[in-house]
């Protein structure tokens, strides 16, 4: 059973309620149920933050937790945090970077991620399939 971890930064608490037209109507529970049904194989925990520190210590303490891959939607600390940024590089599991909306089709300030540069890869702009699409390569992957 592969052990995954989900980490979803600030406001991503609201989905669901917070503008629907860009980021769906479902709760991040209703999301995270159904990907789990998907997966019956895995483990799949779940962190969601809108404290800085408090994502940097979930990056950080995923590893005493036996995590092997870690799904990433930083919300706006893509853009801000270079903190953020230093602790995905600092651990050795692979992290693979999700937003649900096209931030390329946004507003330019959006454009640019302190994440991905040290990310396994970048999933964007598939809605809340792309948290299931990294999900999915990581059940397929040997790391």
């Amino acid at each position: 059973m592969k052990n995954l971890l989900i980490i979803n930064g600030p406001n991503l608490n609201l989905l669901g309620k917070r503008e629907p037209v860009l980021y769906g109507s479902n709760s991040f529970s209703d999301v995270l149920e159904n990907i789990r049904s998907i997966y019956p194989d895995a483990s799949i925990s779940y962190f969601q933050s809108n404290d800085e520190s408090e994502l940097i210590q979930a990056l950080h303490g995923a590893s005493a937790n036996g995590v092997v891959g870690i799904v990433l939607n930083p919300a706006a600390y893509t853009h801000t945090s270079i903190a953020l940024a230093d602790a995905v590089m600092a651990i050795d599991i692979p992290v693979i970077e999700v937003h649900i909306s096209n931030v390329f089709a946004r507003e330019n300030f959006r454009k640019e991620s302190y994440i991905s540069k040290f990310a396994k890869g970048v999933i964007v702009g598939f809605g809340v399939e792309s948290y299931r699409l990294a999900i999915d390569h990581f059940m397929r992957s040997e790391n």
